[in-house]
């Protein structure tokens, strides 16, 4: 059987006010597990090589349930930040990409 259509299709035309290459801070909130963190900055990394880790930003919840990481990349184009979006918001872990 086929794969199920993309729900976070990549357009390639839209129009963006970003000017690229530019500093970009994605915001990524998930379960306060093991390995969360990690896992995340791997993701970012496989679509921005030149991420460092070591500058997330981590934020607690109230309750400690929930981590809010804060990842700032240098982005190269639209397409780029679409793909950085779309893959963290498909993991398990994972509960926002606002």
């Amino acid at each position: 059987m086929g794969q199920p259509p993309d729900p976070f299709p990549v357009k390639p035309n839209r129009a963006t006010l970003l000017e690229f290459p530019c500093g970009f801070s994605l915001k990524i909130m998930g379960a306060a597990v093991d390995g969360f963190a990690q896992t995340i900055a791997a993701v970012v990394r496989r679509h921005a090589p030149d991420f460092d880790p070591a500058t997330t930003g981590m934020r607690p919840s109230r309750a400690s349930t929930y981590l809010s990481l804060t990842c700032t990349i240098r982005a190269t184009s639209q397409a780029q930040l679409d793909v950085t979006y779309r893959e963290p918001s498909s993991h398990s872990w994972v509960k926002v990409v606002p």
